[in-house]
């Protein structure tokens, strides 16, 4: 093994280690962690690399990582628990469990189109300040009275920010807790595992800070990249709208600061490794080791409802401008996203990180990391792992 890797591989997973030091070697990654568990059981767990892009400090077993859009995969898991639970239903409207949503024409919404992103709602109405929207109940407020920016099913557009308040505010409302108090209490405690939404301030230290590159030059390292597909991202396209929220999350590395950690961004501030994330998806696909015995969050016949596609297949997102496909908040896959096959869901994050469920093969799979890379789809990294763990499930 790399001196810059460390970590565990079961026999017939070695491609997978080997491919993971390749992207370390090749200062692709600057520090990274990966993690995939194979019919309830860890196959690969991985580390490597650096905290930081000084090269100075380790990326260590401890260090947890903001892993942006990988955390709608998180919160569609907590609507699942909810509906079948009975507190929810994806064919009700939104505005059964949450009255004031129905103001501005949005009183048929059902939850279904609004985790799908058909609700209209990827920004709000006019602007707001950065320190506003980190505010739960200010945020909810504006969601509220914004009317629908396209027809609702007309056509599906990324909520790439928005999704989570929607979301979470649908679980607060049936539930009674906050959406991070959710994900802690019921799927992270229960399986032993750390996903933050809302970062305690005692555990800022361990966070791995986003870097877009190396603060050092590499000379020996001659990198061939293939460049991302160009997606429009002008501040007035639907897409700028989306990511920004209208120009509030500009502020210059306001991913990396304590307040936007500390706050409830759940459709893209989520804080884990990739031990817990592939164990959380690995418990929506069978049963495995919790804190206290075995757990499974959702059921099969609810992963099956809540993964499977429902926007049209052919459809190209209004934000993204790209062909893309939802299920109950899961991506599902696409020619430019397949994760590891047809049935497989999950989501990916902006600059890299991916985590997924597989229950043709019983896998599931996370890689996260620090270095921001500039696809908008299934990065270049985490597509060589995906594929290589894909080889090795196989020959089982």
């Amino acid at each position: 093994m790399s001196e810059l890797v460390s970590g565990f591989v079961a026999p017939g997973w070695e491609a997978v280690h080997d491919q993971f030091v390749t992207n370390i070697e090749t200062k692709e990654d600057i520090g990274a962690g990966l993690c995939i568990i194979h019919h309830g059981q860890p196959v690969v767990d991985l580390i490597g690399g650096f905290f930081e892009n000084t090269a100075t400090i380790p990326y260590a077993r401890d260090t947890l990582q903001l892993v942006f859009s990988s955390t709608k995969g998180v919160v569609a898991t907590a609507v699942a628990m909810c509906v079948e639970r009975g507190l929810l239903s994806y064919d009700e409207p939104v505005a059964l469990y949450w009255p004031e949503f129905a103001a501005e024409g949005k009183e048929k919404i059902t939850v279904a189109q609004m985790l799908s992103h058909q609700a209209g709602l990827y920004t709000i109405d006019g602007t707001i300040a950065f320190e506003d929207a980190l505010d739960w109940n200010t945020i909810t407020q504006r969601l509220a009275d914004t009317a629908p920016i396209f027809p609702v099913g007309s056509t599906h557009g990324y909520h790439a920010i928005t999704f989570g308040w929607l979301a979470g505010e649908l679980v607060r409302r049936v539930d009674g807790r906050n959406i991070g108090r959710f994900i802690e209490e019921e799927i992270a405690n229960p399986l032993g595992i750390e996903i933050y939404v809302g970062l305690p301030e005692n555990l800022e230290h361990r966070v791995s800070p986003l870097k877009n590159g190396w603060t050092k030059v590499w000379p020996e390292i001659q990198i061939e990249r293939q460049p991302a597909p160009v997606v429009p991202f002008g501040p007035d396209t639907p897409l700028g709208k989306a990511l920004t929220l209208n120009g509030a999350f500009t502020v210059k590395g306001g991913f990396n600061r304590r307040d936007m950690h500390a706050a409830e961004i759940p459709a893209a501030n989520g804080i884990s490794n990739a031990p817990s994330l592939a164990r959380m998806y690995a418990a929506t696909i069978g049963e495995v080791d919790g804190a206290n015995g075995k757990v499974r969050l959702i059921s099969e016949a609810m992963m099956q409802r809540a993964s499977a596609p429902i926007t049209r297949p052919d459809e190209i997102d209004l934000c993204l401008m790209r062909q893309t496909n939802f299920g109950m908040g899961y991506m599902t896959p696409t020619a430019l996203m397949p994760l590891s096959g047809p049935q497989s869901f999950g989501h990916s994050g902006a600059g890299g990180s991916i985590s997924f469920g597989d229950p043709v093969r019983n896998l599931a799979f996370s890689y996260v990391m620090n270095r921001m890379g500039s696809y908008l789809f299934t990065d270049t990294r985490a597509s060589s792992l995906i594929a290589a763990a894909s080889r090795c499930a196989d020959a089982f």
